[in-house]
């Protein structure tokens, strides 16, 4: 989720600049923002909302997402109960943001974080507001639905060990921010990863095996930051996805607890990784701007040797993924509402939330057309649109804020995904 390419300015930076109103904060967040090359196919869901999470707990049916806006407006917690062929909205709030999703028994009782530590023990119907004392990315719980752990900005550990009826501050060691928690096989044993977030940045790797007690730092590497962290099996083999706030992107995997780190041979970056199975495949996500070039879903099936890309079939930012079952069926989420699934390993469709934000395209028509720079679609600048080139291929999809800002010059059509307008002919002259 995160690179620090000094040209770009990420969605995800610009959400994390409204998620928290203080400015030293803000500053501080600026980083949120079958290998053999499957095909894809792309739909959208037409909400706006950076959909940053995505769980199924126990089976390909029930799954759960979470969202956050750009603008601080609030966020979301999205169910399905058919395996995807429709999503509900169940939660929303108008203010707070949510990152994070851990049902660990069943898909009854679960929590949420991001500006609240939210629980349900109906399947969502309801949710209990547990607070917060800081703004939290990630939660854990490794074996049941009283113990775990949530990790936030500037260094905060938590761990509940009654159900979140309390909350208990951990002494970290580091003011760092925490993006990332895995406790592979039980509540003692255990992982944060995450950084610095700004220029000069430092990445951080921390391990307890007392429950919490003792958070020992095990790797401090310049220029990088730790998004996401995966043990799959074990507490001896895991992944760090490498991510915004770096100068480099990639993938870091142990193979003896933490004791030693090395980079496997890829540079991009990535916000999320699961590997649903055992230690030989996994998935990564990620990238930066509204661009397919820069938008990452690859696969490993050789223990992270190599992480071929799958064509990603959309140029928004993707944030979560998660494979409930095994390694063919799964979810991806990401910006602007995208939902992704595969049922057989890379082949990518994007689902619709049910009742996500209407969409209407009659009279269609950009601004300015020809252009330079980019086009707006006036009343219609938070809705997507595909792109077409003259032969009719497909080649990136935009919000009506900002059409064609990357595009070579050249004449293209613009259609709404749903199918509900004729196609608008743009012309970009350089």
């Amino acid at each position: 989720m995160y690179s620090a390419k000094s040209a770009a300015t990420s969605d995800w930076d610009r959400l994390i600049r409204h998620l928290l109103s203080v400015p030293a904060v803000a500053l501080l967040l600026l980083f949120l923002a079958s290998s053999g090359w499957a095909g894809w196919v792309r739909q959208t869901s037409g909400s706006t909302l950076i959909f940053t999470s995505v769980q199924f707990p126990v089976d390909a049916q029930t799954g759960y997402i979470t969202g956050a806006s750009y603008s601080g407006s609030g966020g979301e917690i999205w169910k399905t109960t058919n395996s995807g062929t429709n999503w509900v909205r169940i939660y929303t709030h108008p203010t707070a943001s949510y990152m994070g999703v851990d049902f660990p028994l069943d898909a009854v009782t679960g929590y949420v974080v991001g500006g609240h530590l939210l629980k349900t023990t109906d399947g969502g119907a309801t949710w209990v507001n547990q607070g917060s004392p800081s703004f939290f990315m990630d939660v854990c719980f490794p074996q049941n639905t009283q113990t775990g752990y949530v990790v936030g900005m500037l260094g905060f550990i938590l761990k509940t060990t009654n159900g979140g009826a309390n909350w208990v501050t951990q002494a970290s060691g580091t003011t760092k921010f925490l993006s990332g928690v895995d406790f592979p096989v039980d509540a003692q044993t255990g992982y944060v990863v995450g950084g610095d977030t700004l220029p000069g940045n430092t990445s951080i790797v921390l391990k307890t095996t007392n429950g919490g007690s003792n958070w020992v730092i095990q790797s401090e590497n310049t220029n990088e930051f730790l998004a996401a962290v995966d043990f799959p099996l074990d507490a001896m083999t895991g992944y760090a996805a490498i991510g915004r706030g770096g100068s480099v992107g990639g993938i870091m995997k142990t193979t003896n607890g933490g004791a030693n780190w090395f980079r496997t041979p890829d540079s991009l970056d990535l916000s999320a990784l699961c590997f649903p199975v055992d230690a030989n495949t996994g998935y990564a996500v990620g990238g930066y701007g509204p661009s397919s070039a820069r938008v990452h879903i690859i696969k490993s099936t050789d223990g992270g040797a190599s992480w071929p890309r799958q064509p990603p079939g959309t140029s928004v930012y993707l944030a979560g993924v998660n494979f409930p079952l095994d390694a063919r069926t799964g979810w991806v989420v990401g910006d602007s509402g995208t939902i992704l699934k595969t049922t057989d390993g890379g082949v990518w469709v994007e689902e619709t939330p049910r009742n996500g934000p209407s969409f209407n395209a009659q009279g269609l028509k950009a601004t300015p057309n020809p252009f330079t720079s980019f086009a707006t679609l006036p009343g219609h600048e938070t809705e997507r649109f595909a792109l077409f080139d003259v032969s009719g291929r497909q080649v990136g999809a935009y919000r009506g804020d900002r059409i064609g800002w990357d595009l070579t010059p050249g004449v293209y059509f613009l259609k709404g995904f749903k199918g509900e307008s004729a196609p608008v002919r743009i012309v970009k002259l350089r």
